[in-house]
Formats: C-alpha cells, structure tokens, sequence
C-alpha cells in the first residue's frame, strides 16, 4: 500500500505538448526568417519569459517587448494567437486521469502564463478534473522554486511523502524530492502508466 494522498501533474509536454516550431514557421511566412530571428531572440532574453511566468510583467509588457523583437510585424492580437496556439492534447495522458481521481486528490502545477492560459489552454475539459490549477504566474513563483510546492502542500494538507509529483523536466523532479515528494519523470503515457502500476496506483 503506497502512502500517496494527492498527484500532482505538470501540464506542458506531460498533458498538452506544445512545439513553438509552429508560432516559428507562421512568423516566417509573414518575413522570411522573422520566426527564427524572433526565437533566438526570445531564448536569449528567457529571463523575460521567465518574468512573465511569475507574474512580473504584465501581459501588455509582455506583448510590447515581444512586438519589438518582430518588428511590429502584427498586431498584440495576432501574437497572443500565433504565441498561444501551439498546443495539443496528449490523449493517453489525460485518459489517466479519471481512474486516479477516483482515489487521490488531483493537482496541476504548471509554469505557465496568462496568455497561454487564455488563448491556449483555458478551454480543454479535462482541467475540471483538477481538484485546483497551481499557475506560476498566479502564484508569483515557478517550479523548481520550493515556495510553488509548498503551496501545493498548504493547500491539500497533506505531508510532503504523500504526494506524488509528474513532470517531464528533471530539474523540476529533484526539486520537488528535495522537499520530500515522490515524482516520477515523464517521457511517455506508456512509462507514466507503467511506473503508477509500480506505485500500485493503477
């Protein structure tokens, strides 16, 4: 018997991969080479993203900065399109989930930002069977600092061991283990479903 009470999920790559290849691709056809130039300028300022993610800039902040790396190119709202629609549904995922709702509280926990949220993510079902959305950018923190975990434990009321944490991303894995956590690195559905089995929670 495993002493799990709450399972809390990563949302980007684990539930809803996304690829900004095609925001890149859609920018390059309004200029040639505007989407590549654009993203090696987004990467290389990442702190801004980052800003973003903690609720530090406001979206109109946000989207100025953005507009100038483009040129001016389009308008805020074709960026918050292009910038938002480069998500998808990973199906075997998010069928998981109904099973383990039945038996532990469900939690998301998701650096993200309040223009994914409200053009790309907001609408998909299967976030209603989150018993609540931990965002970064609401939260004034992002994975792998201890503070956005600790409000995950303050609000379930659970012990550290008992939850179990999912994410693609290793730094975000240790730093959920490091304040106690069971995580579980996500590659596939196929591996997640295997590993839950191995926790004798599927």
């Amino acid at each position: 018997m495993n002493s799990i009470k709450a399972i809390v999920f990563d949302l980007g790559n684990v539930l809803i991969p996304f690829d900004y290849n095609v925001m890149i691709n859609r920018l390059n056809i309004i200029r040639k080479n505007l989407g590549d130039e654009y993203y090696e300028l987004y990467k290389k300022n990442y702190h801004v993203h980052r800003q973003f993610e903690k609720g530090e800039l406001t979206s109109e902040e946000f989207i100025r900065i953005n507009l100038e790396w483009l040129d001016n190119k389009i308008t805020s709202d074709k960026f918050c399109y292009l910038y938002s629609d480069i998500f998808k549904l990973n199906e075997a995922t998010i069928s998981l989930l109904p099973a383990l709702k039945a038996k532990y509280r469900l939690f998301l926990l998701s650096n993200t930002n309040v223009i994914h949220k409200k053009y790309g993510y907001e609408h998909y079902k299967f976030l209603k069977l989150f018993d609540r959305l931990f965002l970064s950018h609401e939260e004034g923190a992002v994975k792998p600092e201890e503070k956005i975990y600790r409000t995950v434990e303050k609000f379930s009321g659970f012990k550290s061991t008992e939850h179990l944490f999912v994410d693609d991303i290793a730094e975000y894995i240790e730093g959920a283990k490091n304040i106690g956590w069971q995580a579980i690195q996500f590659f596939s559905a196929e591996q997640l479903t295997a590993e839950l089995k191995a926790y004798n929670i599927l």
